[in-house]
């Protein structure tokens, strides 16, 4: 006899009636395809999004087919425009004139997510961004970050304690010419700044009314749980979004940071979701020597040392699958992770029109199941202790004697 998990932790027999209950509350949580004549997409947890994809009309291959951001009401497009192109300080982005195209391009489309950070290009992105949206600004979902120091030398010029925040977000809404942010997110963790502070200083910028919303980026899984449950227990505004490394050469966010997202109803966010160009194809015909000094050049560090036998054989299937569908190699990449549970949006970092609109051309790739399990397969990682010890048959059968039950 096989069992169901009814609602927290009631296990009940297999029965026809029990199938008739779980059904109906599939449909009442389903939320109407449409709100106020715009398709909005309920993507919070896997087993709500397979029960509403299926038996839901909306067209989800459109990026004004918006999606929910974690447990917020935040609408959002699959696809969110990452800006850390705009400008070209660091030497590689785009300039001003460019940088307007690929957002305007964007916007077209129904794109409304835009990212930022007062980081990038020494702050000429925020500063092209405020300049772009002038007049349009309330029709974006603004998103900025802080953490990362923009004065070197001064102690308190970056960080996640209350003064670089403040000083931070200022700086940004002045650069942003806006007086809200929609979602500010702590770039990166620090591991200096208490829990507690770092949540209660968000939450008053919150009741300030200069955010709406706040994310984080880069954390440990159990400092963002910690955060969301004293933001809970607190009634301080929560972590709803998180945005992390995730692609198909880098999937180490699945053994912690990704499971705690579903649970907390945190909407993922990736960036670098071509794994620094990887996934493009356009490192897997080079020479040994070639492939070395673009090695050692990559823009983001965690990307070096990558280019190994496993990516070899990740972009050899990808490549595969692209031919099989008649379309790039990124977006294939795209495509698999945009199927990822828990994905709300992923960040795409165009510097041209050309690799925009080939990025957003994802939107009507449709991966069969084979060629999912094929992506999966040839990228798989091993989650390691204490997931794959608990997985093991001796153990399952120790906790549950042996009977089967209906796992999460």
């Amino acid at each position: 006899v096989g069992y169901l998990i009814l609602g927290r932790n009631v296990i009940v027999p297999r029965r026809l009636e029990v199938l008739k209950y779980i059904r109906l509350s599939f449909v009442q949580l389903q939320l109407a395809p449409e709100i106020d004549g715009t398709a909005v997409m309920p993507y919070h947890r896997k087993s709500w999004f397979l029960s509403c994809r299926k038996g839901s009309n909306m067209d989800t291959n459109r990026l004004d087919a918006y999606r929910l951001l974690g447990r917020s009401g935040l609408r959002v497009s699959p696809l969110c425009l990452g800006t850390m192109t705009f400008g070209t300080e660091w030497g590689w982005g785009s300039n001003e004139q460019v940088s307007k195209t690929v957002l305007d391009r964007y916007s077209e489309r129904g794109g409304n997510f835009v990212d930022t950070a007062n980081f990038y290009t020494g702050g000429t992105s925020e500063s092209w961004l405020g300049k772009f949206l002038l007049g349009r600004r309330d029709r974006y979902v603004l998103a900025t970050k802080y953490t990362l120091c923009m004065r070197p030398g001064d102690p308190n010029a970056g960080g996640n304690h209350r003064k670089s925040l403040l000083q931070s977000l200022d700086a940004s809404l002045r650069r942003l010419q806006t007086d809200y942010i929609d979602l500010y997110w702590v770039h990166a963790w620090e591991f200096t700044t208490p829990v507690d502070e770092v949540m209660r200083a968000l939450d008053d910028a919150v009741r300030a009314g200069k955010v709406l919303y706040v994310g984080v980026s880069n954390p440990p899984a159990w400092i963002a749980a910690q955060a969301n449950t004293l933001a809970d227990l607190r009634g301080w505004a929560p972590f709803v979004g998180m945005q992390i490394q995730y692609s198909l050469t880098e999937r180490e966010a699945e053994r912690e940071l990704i499971p705690m997202c579903n649970a907390f109803n945190i909407g993922v966010t990736p960036w670098s979701p071509l794994g620094g160009g990887l996934l493009t194809g356009k490192y897997s015909r080079l020479d040994k020597g070639s492939v070395e000094k673009i090695d050692q050049s990559l823009r983001v560090e965690s990307n070096r040392g990558r280019l190994d036998e496993r990516t070899g054989k990740i972009v050899a299937e990808v490549e595969h699958v692209s031919k099989e569908i008649g379309c790039s190699m990124a977006q294939v990449a795209l495509a698999w992770l945009l199927s990822k549970p828990g994905v709300s949006s992923v960040i795409l970092g165009a510097r041209t029109t050309v690799q925009l609109e080939d990025n957003l051309g994802c939107l009507d790739v449709a991966l069969d199941e084979d060629q999912m399990k094929r992506l999966d397969s040839v990228s798989a990682i091993t989650l390691g202790y204490p997931h794959d010890f608990v997985a093991s048959e001796n153990v399952q059968n120790y906790i549950f004697g042996g009977v089967e039950v209906e796992r999460r």
